[in-house]
């Protein structure tokens, strides 16, 4: 007892200091963002502003990037869409900036991450305010989208991000014993993102996170549907770097066209792309050029499977949820819902029920369950794959309602609009829809349903829903995509230190994670002497140059002795290794040598 008494002690003490950093808070300074041009109505009055008319058809690519309000089609005002030229002078400022912050602390780094997110919770309201004003999506949805993701990956990286970025130790081999094997992480340089509109605060954070603590710089294009808000975020970050004294021009903003997207590409060390196919498949051409890596996360079609035997009510609620997590203001939604044909009426007729008392409004003019349509025209591709659905046999079995929308954004909103008696014949079942339509289509049995949820040409994520979790897990493990829930919908995403990607048409490469985190360095293998200077490499006699005539014999018994099948095998190729060795040593066979 008198031994153990010391430690006892030794290790209450340990656990109460534990315990006092946890509960005593650090100190994180505040910073102040000037935002009283971006506020409602700050910059124009009721009668001098105006309504924006966007062109029909394709953008039209000039030299201004107009921002307006989907929800109300107010005019916002314009940014500037930058030349090549302009792009590489941003990525130099970047990498200037990037060999300073190269040689920083992960103290100084956790720091940044600290005063973001102060200033993020003390925030809240403006933050979705503006995504909501930018993109048409409720203040509820950027909360969930934008806040709580972008709140789990700091305090991820906060918990985590120096351990996965500190040198890894690994095993050696039997040949390298005396060696000491490890992989270090150095920053690559300059990070390029090209992201999307639909989550404009999380979309310009979620890259720019990864690659400041990992000691680079980052240049973000953000989409040209959502400039205005991402030019805004930039603010945050830069008050923020500067509150930890980081360098001048670490993290750019940038706004543009595809030009631009081009440039950038061409100009940094790593390039991550959220977006289209078809825009993903140009990046990486124009990658190949200066051979970068690419992380690419594209288009999604996720299967929402539910057996008979769920508890109904809940799994109907996260469904609805799920359908409006795709529509046009949000994305990584489910878009093709399989339920087993014994509890299918039953489940239509509940989804019906939520998804009629559904109010479709502008988000911020009162109290709407869901936005506006974020791109031109998108509300009629929706319609077109819904009349297409019903040509070919499928029926509306409910939809959502408007509220008061204004004569100038009509066309901005889609109902929510549940679909029954669907196929895979349907494009709706084949194409990403981007919106609030939920075609439900039964099942019969698990491998019905399995060959289902793989007949597309995306592979993003699924999720699962079954009364037995084995059988649930046993479906996901069947299905070809990146990542899975089971019971829940998009769960694995707000676990930050899961790795987030598809595999075919939705992309390849990971963000978020341990693997997103590292996929922003340069990754080192280093081999070192574990007992420097005592042992040291040298090279066996016989195969030193001039090779002795027993040099291969030598080697076969090398092999051997390491790689032997058995215990046994290797002590017998190991004597005669050594007694090939020491006859190799012998004054007699020196002699013989010399002469």
């Amino acid at each position: 007892m008198a031994f153990w008494w010391p430690l006892l002690v030794l290790a209450a003490a340990y656990a109460l200091c534990r315990l006092l950093l946890v509960l005593i808070p650090p100190t994180v300074p505040s910073i102040e963002v000037d935002a009283s041009d971006v506020l409602e109505d700050a910059n124009q009055t009721k009668e001098d502003g105006f309504i924006y008319i966007p062109r029909k058809g394709r953008t039209a690519q000039t030299d201004k990037v107009q921002c307006y309000e989907p929800a109300t089609m107010k005019y916002l005002g314009y940014f500037p869409a930058l030349t090549p030229d302009e792009v590489k002078e941003h990525v130099v400022q970047a990498r200037k900036a990037q060999k300073i912050w190269a040689k920083s602390s992960f103290k100084q780094r956790r720091q940044f991450l600290r005063i973001l997110l102060k200033y993020i919770l003390e925030h809240q309201d403006l933050i979705c305010e503006i995504s909501s004003r930018d993109t048409g999506k409720t203040m509820v949805d950027a909360s969930l989208g934008e806040i709580m993701t972008t709140c789990e990956k700091i305090t991820w990286l906060l918990d985590e991000g120096e351990k996965w970025l500190k040198p890894e130790y690994r095993s050696c081999g039997r040949s390298m014993l005396h060696k000491r094997a490890k992989v270090e992480f150095y920053p690559l340089g300059v990070i390029g993102a090209i992201v999307s509109w639909n989550y404009p605060f999380h979309n310009v954070f979620n890259p720019m996170l990864a690659a400041i603590f990992s000691g680079n710089a980052a240049v973000i294009k953000v989409s040209e549907h959502a400039s205005w808000s991402g030019c805004f975020y930039l603010r945050i970050i830069q008050a923020a770097l500067a509150a930890v004294g980081a360098p001048d021009n670490l993290v750019h903003i940038i706004t543009g066209f595809a030009g631009t997207g081009q440039a950038l590409v061409s100009s940094v060390d790593k390039i991550i792309f959220v977006g289209s196919p078809g825009v993903g498949r140009m990046i990486m051409q124009r990658a190949s050029e200066t051979l970068i890596p690419v992380t690419l996360e594209l288009g999604g079609k996720d299967s929402f499977i539910v057996c008979e035997d769920v508890d109904l009510p809940s799994v109907v609620q996260v469904a609805v949820r799920a359908a409006l997590q795709s529509s046009g203001q949000n994305c990584a939604g489910a878009e093709r819902f399989y339920v087993h044909k014994d509890i299918y009426s039953t489940f239509v007729s509940q989804v019906v029920k939520i998804v009629k008392s559904i109010s479709v409004g502008p988000p911020l003019s009162g109290r709407y369950d869901m936005g506006a349509i974020c791109m031109i025209e998108h509300s009629e591709k929706l319609q077109n794959l819904v009349n297409d659905a019903i040509d070919k046999g499928a029926e509306i079995a409910g939809r959502g309602s408007f509220g008061n929308l204004g004569e100038d954004a009509v066309d901005q909103f889609f109902p929510p609009t549940v679909l029954v008696n669907v196929n895979h014949t349907m494009k709706i079942m084949q194409e990403e829809a981007f919106g609030p339509i939920l075609p439900i289509m039964k099942f019969s049995s698990d491998e019905e349903v399995v060959k289902l949820g793989n007949d597309s040409k995306y592979g993003l994520g699924c999720a699962v829903f079954s009364g037995n979790q084995k059988r649930a897990i046993k479906i996901a493990s069947q299905l070809h995509c990146g990542v899975a829930a089971i019971n829940d919908f998009a769960s694995s995403y707000m676990c930050q230190s899961l790795p987030f990607g598809g595999v075919k048409d939705s992309g390849f490469g990971r963000f978020a994670g341990v693997e997103g985190l590292r996929a922003c360095c340069l990754v080192k293998a280093v081999v070192e002497d574990r007992w420097w200077p005592y042992v040291k490499t040298m090279i066996p006699k016989p195969i030193q140059y001039p090779v002795s005539e027993n040099g291969f014999e030598f080697q076969e018994l090398l092999v051997e002795t390491l790689y032997g099948l058995s215990v046994w095998d290797r002590l017998r190729s190991l004597v005669n290794l050594l007694k090939m060795i020491s006859e190799q040593s012998s004054p007699a066979n020196t002699r013989k040598k010399s002469r």
